[in-house]
């Protein structure tokens, strides 16, 4: 328990606020509608609807005030850059950048839904009031109001249905727009179709163009009306409902002359609110568009390739120049190739080290846009590549703990490809800088060709560990999770090889997955007074387990061993 406070304190307390703004929000425009002076007559006309959906609205504005900040990525780097003084407490909050980004639009997506189904209510007691004008309070109250556009029921016409009001009208036109655009990014922003499909979730997503544009007209029409202050002052509600009463009571049996009109109070004007959405979206929404023009410009700076290598496995290497590029351990950039697709924009993590003077990225062809990408650098003539970033991961505080396990899926080993890189340079050069004293290091892959790429880095780091007398500074494990029978027979007949028969390097190969209970054991007995970064990139599934992992080995203590995760998100 003490362990996952120490890493989730912050999130909790930012979700906590959260939580609190939301239900203020929403709790005090919903008293405004429901109990305000102002909204008297108008609560007559459409009930408690009114407040439902005044009350999710203010929430909606809130929510969408905050939705873009998260997908701000140069923002996020310059405050993981920034905060150096509370750096590890603040990036675990960064770190969940896109997790909060979608709790954002799961939230959106259900006030919507409470704001539409309310709206829906009140245009339909709207077109009620209009059909019997005379024979209710309602009716009347519908009909009060003159030629100056101060009428409280915006249905003008008994012709006018619900569905013309819908269709005819700013709010209801821009909010079918912008609710349909809502479905179709949620519903596209599912983990089987980002895997799958991720071109259809990349176009679809871009809708939230369509869904701001909508969204800072939709409250122009001003269709919901309240009383104005100036005829609050001598026909308050309170005093004149009584009187209105009486006129539709004896309105049956009137004689067709109207003075009897004269002894109810005077008509009341009404206007409608004044447009808020944009008062609180168009600041994120102008500081997004600053984002998105630096990353434009940044991206039409010239990119050489200098080195396209394909390896096993599917997987191509690029070596790439860039004028002013700088970047730390970790990071990631994303590439964009136009004779592909001059839209499509794909996150991949940098496996070279600061030290070198390009920066690489490994690639594996897993759907239609890398498998273009694989075929493209296997012409003569090299594509022109397009390149934004780099941006800040988690993996960039690895050289902040004494001890870090790094734990890699597959593909997924590309972040600590640029860490061990960017250590092998610091034992070269003597670096003295270097905090870190002990790295484990775990690969999990399902085919032997996987490991081709990485094993010369490996071997060399334990070429220069062994020369430099830190024999001891990096353990690494290989797991191997898919193999054949005459491979592990092989593996057993060699099995006293100074070398590894799958990668040739000293560390002998793992069949199966690892125990992460005896390795965290392990590890915390090796280190029972230290601070452990655990790193992970690769899935949901493992992500839980190790993190799982964590609590359960950090001693209650705080002066003993503790485990701190951390997981790529890009």
């Amino acid at each position: 328990m003490g362990n996952w406070v120490v890493n989730h304190w912050f999130s909790a307390v930012v979700l906590a606020a959260w939580l609190a703004l939301n239900i203020f929000l929403f709790t005090y425009y919903y008293l405004v509608y429901d109990k305000g002076e102002s909204y008297s007559y108008t609560r007559v006309i459409l009930g408690p609807a009114l407040a439902w959906a005044r009350g999710s609205a203010a929430c909606l504005n809130f929510n969408c005030l905050l939705i873009l900040l998260p997908v701000c990525r140069n923002l996020l780097s310059f405050v993981r850059g920034t905060c150096s003084c509370c750096r590890r407490t603040l990036r675990k909050q960064l770190d969940n950048n896109l997790a909060f980004h979608k709790l954002l639009g799961y939230t959106i997506a259900l006030l919507t839904a409470v704001h539409t189904i309310a709206h829906l209510f009140n245009v339909e007691r709207y077109y009620d009031s209009r059909q019997d004008p005379v024979s209710t309070l309602a009716g009347k109250l519908a009909e009060i109001g003159g030629s100056d556009n101060s009428w409280l029921n915006p249905v003008r016409s008994k012709s006018e249905t619900p569905t013309y009001v819908v269709f005819t009208t700013i709010a209801g036109v821009t909010g079918v727009v912008i609710t349909l655009a809502l479905i179709l990014m949620i519903t596209s922003s599912t983990e089987f179709i980002r895997r799958s499909y991720f071109e259809v979730f990349w176009y679809t997503h871009h809708l939230f163009i369509i869904f701001f544009a909508g969204l800072l007209i939709h409250g122009a029409g001003r269709i919901v009306r309240g009383q104005t202050s100036e005829s609050m002052e001598h026909d308050p509600y309170d005093k004149c409902k009584d009187q209105y009463m009486k006129w539709v009571q004896g309105r049956s049996g009137d004689d067709g002359d109207d003075d009897d009109d004269n002894d109810v109070c005077k008509n009341p004007k009404f206007a409608g609110n004044e447009p808020m959405t944009w008062k609180w979206v168009l600041a994120p929404i102008i500081l997004y568009l600053i984002e998105r023009l630096i990353r434009f410009c940044r991206s039409r700076q010239t990119v050489v390739v200098t080195k396209a290598v394909m390896h096993p496995s599917k997987v191509l290497e690029l070596q790439m120049k860039k004028k002013g590029f700088r970047m730390e351990v970790g990071q990631y950039i994303f590439i964009n190739c136009p004779s592909i697709s001059h839209l499509e924009w794909h996150p991949f993590t940098l496996t070279s080290a600061p030290e070198e003077d390009f920066f690489s990225v490994h690639i594996r062809s897993v759907g239609d846009w890398t498998e273009e990408l694989n075929k493209a650098f296997q012409q003569q003539t090299l594509p022109k590549i397009e390149v934004d970033g780099p941006f800040g991961t988690a993996s960039e505080d690895v050289f902040q703990y004494e001890v870090s396990m790094l734990v890699g899926a597959g593909i997924g080993v590309t972040p600590f490809a640029s860490i061990l890189k960017s250590i092998w340079y610091k034992f070269q050069h003597s670096d003295q800088s270097l905090k870190t004293k002990k790295i484990y290091f775990y690969w999990i892959c399902r085919e032997t060709g996987a490991f081709a790429w990485f094993a010369d880095l490996l071997a060399s780091l334990e070429q220069e560990m062994d020369s430099s007398g830190k024999a001891g500074f990096l353990n690494y494990r290989l797991f191997l999770t898919s193999w054949d029978s005459n491979l592990a027979g092989h593996a057993v007949i060699n099995f006293d090889n100074a070398t590894d028969v799958v990668t040739g390097l000293k560390q002998k190969t793992c069949y199966g997955r690892p125990a992460w209970n005896n390795e965290f054991a392990a590890v915390a007995e090796a280190h029972p007074r230290s601070v452990v970064g655990v790193f992970l990139c690769g899935p949901t599934a493992l992500a839980k387990t190790l993190q799982t992992s964590c609590h359960q080995h950090s001693s209650i203590d705080p002066r003993k061993v503790q485990f701190y995760f951390n997981k790529e998100n890009f």
